[in-house]
């Protein structure tokens, strides 16, 4: 008797380990919760199928998912925009995920409702790209690049778009305009 409650105990133990595996909202590299980089545009209906699915760019006769698409959570709360590689084949993997929701974090915590120093204290910068209104910043090994707005820069450094911008240049409290998650496609 007590042989078979402790085999159910850890049994039980074991599956309650693994729910815990699964949170839907982080982000590591090559995926965001039970998104993943191999995952097709038409896989999405099943992925989020207890949220609602907004097609931005797909043919009116298609029969499957396919183009941008935008996931809500079912109270309306805007969660991530989905980019395949290939707008008009549905079996093209997502290539960019837009994140809109705070509660999607990287396993280090960084989420949209971070500020740069944030950035800094947990993640190595590789480059910093500069665009005629903000700067793109990309992490190194991660998926992650976020975008600041060149508002939040100092007055000469908003301006001119030859200037490369140094990740000392970019004031602590600046907030991450664009939280964006770039996976390559992978070759066929």
């Amino acid at each position: 008797m007590k042989k078979t409650l402790l085999i159910i105990g850890i049994v039980s133990l074991a599956f309650v380990q693994c729910g815990k595996d699964s949170d839907p909202f982080l982000i590591k590299n090559g995926s965001i919760g039970n998104l993943n980089k191999e995952i097709k545009i038409k896989q999405i209906d099943s992925i989020f199928a207890e949220d609602s699915i907004v097609k931005i760019n797909s043919s009116p006769n298609s029969l499957e998912t396919q183009g941008e698409v935008e996931i809500y959570e079912k109270g309306g709360k805007k969660l991530l925009l989905l980019s395949p590689d290939n707008e008009n084949d549905p079996n093209s993997t997502i290539t960019n995920v837009q994140v809109f929701d705070s509660r999607y974090k990287t396993e280090k915590g960084l989420t949209t409702a971070s500020t740069f120093k944030d950035v800094k204290a947990n993640y190595t910068i590789d480059n910093i790209e500069t665009t005629i209104n903000s700067v793109v910043i990309f992490l190194k090994e991660t998926d992650v690049y976020l975008t600041i707005d060149k508002k939040s820069l100092p007055e000469e450094l908003r301006y001119n778009m030859d200037l490369e911008v140094e990740a000392s240049q970019i004031p602590d409290n600046a907030p991450i305009k664009y939280f964006m998650i770039g996976w390559d496609v992978a070759p066929e």
